[in-house]
């Protein structure tokens, strides 16, 4: 390990010992606020204390085996334990490593998901309705809620757009490589002659927005406007204008809310989602200095650019981000099985985030 990184690791460990002399203050304890904000800290640094103290050991019992290679007798079940030891200090490192990279503050929350139909008419609102079938079985499988708050369906199947809430614990660190352009090959049922077609669709991934740091609006900066629900939902829904459409003057930024009976519950969900779409906004302009250096391109609001393509008749799924993630497993990432593709995004993203961290 390099030792620019071995000094981060020590100062981090230093900073959990700092922690738990913190926490155990009473005047911290007396701050409800500071205390829920350092215990937080104090748990995200501590499986890395957990590792350094095991790396440690290991350590330990390399020398001591070491120490036993002049005894004949003992000399073979020292190298044994030599060759353990070394193993362990591999994997640690490696895990170190990981522990080492930046969290995303934003990762432990939910997420808005937001899919439209890109190119190819009916048939991309029929892929659009299959990438979230893909998402919502993904999040059953996660225990995850998904709530959608708005949709427009296509003629033929699918939607035009379509806008959900995914709450539950992990689940934007999780899905929030998933932002950009999706293209799918294949032949549409409508195809007399067999011949296949691509289709795209986009999706973004925006983190809801932390309670504890709410973005200000200026009341002025608003256009609300109410209109009459279209979707389903009972009488009262459809036949009052209770759906809510807020556009923000400054950015151009548009919201709907149609999916609850009272105009002032739409209300309340559009503006969440607002301050949403403009912290993430705010958070990709903070990051395009640097987005040209990372390949998975988290926040650096480039929707267009296109990620990934499902290919039908051969069965595969291609992520055009990392040279060689090809599944030959298409049938069951669409059923939701996404750890796959999940896990070699999460590892190049510690790869990019490892490679900057040391250039600098």
């Amino acid at each position: 390990m390099l030792p620019t990184l071995r000094r981060k690791l020590e100062a981090l460990a230093e900073r959990r010992e700092e922690l738990e002399r913190l926490l155990s203050d009473p005047a911290t304890v007396a701050d409800q606020g500071r205390f829920r904000a350092l215990s937080r800290e104090f748990a995200q640094l501590e499986p890395l204390s957990s590792a350094l103290a095991e790396e440690r050991r290991a350590l330990e019992d390399r020398e001591a085996a070491r120490a036993l290679l002049d005894d004949a007798d003992m000399r073979e079940m020292a190298e044994e334990e030599i060759a353990a030891a070394d193993a362990r200090l591999k994997n640690l490192e490696a895990e170190l490593l990981a522990l080492l990279v930046p969290r995303d503050a934003r990762d432990d929350g939910g997420f808005y998901l937001e899919i439209r139909a890109g190119t190819g008419g009916d048939e991309a609102a029929i892929f659009a309705g299959d990438l979230f079938r893909m998402y919502q079985r993904y999040a059953e499988r996660q225990g995850w809620r998904v709530e959608v708050e708005s949709a427009s369906p296509g003629e033929h199947g699918g939607f035009r757009e379509v806008i959900a809430a995914v709450d539950g614990s992990g689940a934007y660190a999780r899905l929030k490589f998933e932002s950009g352009t999706h293209r799918v090959q294949r032949v549409p049922e409508t195809e007399s002659q067999g011949r296949i077609h691509t289709s795209a669709a986009t999706v973004a991934i925006i983190p809801i927005e932390d309670a504890g740091e709410p973005i200000e609006l200026n009341p002025a900066d608003l256009k609300v406007d109410t209109f009459r629900s279209s979707g389903a939902g009972g009488q009262h829904v459809n036949k009052t204008d209770s759906a809510i459409r807020i556009t923000h003057l400054p950015t151009g930024v548009v919201v709907e809310s149609q999916t609850e009976r009272s105009q002032h519950a739409n209300r309340d969900k559009a503006m969440k989602r607002l301050r949403a779409m403009l912290a993430e906004a705010e958070a990709e302009r903070r990051a395009a200095a640097t987005a040209e250096v990372r390949k998975l391109q988290v926040g650096s609001g480039d929707r267009s650019q296109r990620i990934r393509t499902y290919n039908y008749p051969q069965g595969r799924i291609t992520d055009h981000r990392i040279e060689g993630l090809t599944l030959y497993d298409l049938p069951n990432v669409l059923e939701g099985h996404l750890d796959g593709l999940i896990a070699r995004l999460s590892q190049e993203h510690q790869a990019d985030e490892l490679a900057r961290m040391t250039a600098q």
